[in-house]
Order: structure tokens, then sequence, then C-alpha cells
């Protein structure tokens, strides 16, 4: 059973998924937040496929914006070293802000282009 902030961020998701798309050339960044964690993976949605994925499991000592940045990097460096420098970026329903935009931010410190 979903609650009300659920269900909205969940139309907010299917609102904002049928505009971008994760391809081969421009793979898509996408952001799950939970309460304690914050995971990111790089799709290619033509494949199906996670191309790359960071979390900030083991990351619980320090705050969860820094968290969030330390994995937006993680993600950037796995990607730049996989040979991707592009990507749309997908924040799932989520606001732009707080640690998803420290996450985005992390992730274009560390070389990602979006």
């Amino acid at each position: 059973m979903t609650t009300k902030k659920e269900q909205r961020r969940i139309k907010i998701k299917y609102r904002v998924r049928n505009k971008i798309t994760g391809t081969a050339a421009r793979p898509r960044l996408s952001v799950f937040r939970s309460n304690k964690q914050i995971y990111a993976q790089i799709i290619n949605d033509e494949t199906a496929a996670t191309l790359v994925a960071a979390s900030s499991l083991g990351l619980e000592a320090m705050p969860k914006k820094e968290q969030a940045a330390k994995v937006g990097e993680a993600v950037a460096q796995k990607a730049l070293a996989a040979g991707i420098t592009q990507v749309v970026f997908d924040r799932n329903g989520y606001l732009y802000h707080g640690r998803v935009k420290e996450l985005a931010e992390g992730a274009r410190k560390g070389g990602l282009n979006f």
C-alpha cells in the first residue's frame, strides 16, 4: 500500500520518464533515495542493462549530503572508466534538492556531463 506522498512521486516519475530515455550514446543516470541510503545507476534503456552502479552502503559515518556527493563522484569515476562521459539525469520523481542535487553536483565534479 502506498501513501499519497509515494503516489505523487510515482506520478512525477512516469511524467519525467516519458520525456527521457537512456541510449547507448547517452545513457540515463537514475537516482533512488531511501531514508538511510542513496543509490545511482547508469542505464542503457535500449538494452535494459545497468552499465554502472554506486551506492552509499558503507558510508553511514558521514552526513547524508556528503554521502550523496561521494556516491555521485563514485558513479562518475566508474562511468569514465567504462567510457561514458555524457548522461541524461533522471531524478526519479524526487525534487532536485538536497541529496539528489548533491549527487548530481558530485557526478558533475567527477567529470560527467548532463
